[in-house]
C-alpha cells in the first residue's frame, strides 16, 4: 500500500478517535439522573432504559476506539492491509468498507464458516461448504 494511502486512512482514524472521544464528554455530560425523573413506574423504567441505551454506546463506542488504535499500531508498524491470519495483502474495496478489518475476504469467510457449527459439532446445511459442493448435491 502506497503511502498517500496510509496516510488517508490515518487521518481517518484519528478524526474518528477524536469525534467519538468528544462524543463520550456530551455523554457523560448528561449522564446523571435527576430525581424527577423518577417519580413513578413510568419514569423509573423510561430513565433505566435511556441509562441502559447510552451504556451500551459508550460500550460499543470504547470498542470502536480499541479497533482504532489498534488499526493506528498497525499502520505505524507497517502491518497495516495485511491479512493477519494468511498475511497476504487485504484488497483496498474492501478496507475502504471496514477499514479497521484484519482478515481479507478469504479468510473472513473461513472464520465465519467455523462459527457457523452447532453447539453439538453439526454443521447447517447452508453454511459451512463452498457453494460447488452445495450445488453438485
Amino acid at each position: 500500500m502506497d503511502k498517500d494511502t496510509l496516510m488517508q486512512f490515518e487521518r481517518m482514524f484519528e478524526e474518528q478517535k477524536n469525534q467519538l472521544i468528544y462524543s463520550h464528554g456530551i455523554l457523560d455530560e448528561n449522564f446523571h439522573v435527576n430525581p424527577d425523573d423518577m417519580m413513578d413506574e413510568t419514569d423509573l423504567t423510561s430513565t433505566e432504559l435511556e441509562q441502559s441505551m447510552r451504556l451500551r454506546l459508550r460500550n460499543r463506542e470504547a470498542l470502536f476506539i480499541k479497533k482504532i488504535d489498534e488499526a493506528l499500531r498497525r499502520i505505524h508498524s507497517g502491518e497495516f492491509g495485511l491479512c493477519e491470519s494468511c498475511s497476504d495483502p487485504i484488497d483496498l474495496k474492501r478496507l475502504k468498507a471496514r477499514p479497521t478489518t484484519t482478515l481479507c475476504v478469504a479468510c473472513k469467510e473461513e472464520q465465519e464458516r467455523k462459527e457457523h457449527v452447532h453447539a453439538d459439532g453439526r454443521t447447517p446445511k447452508s453454511v459451512g461448504r463452498p457453494m460447488s459442493l452445495r450445488l453438485a448435491q
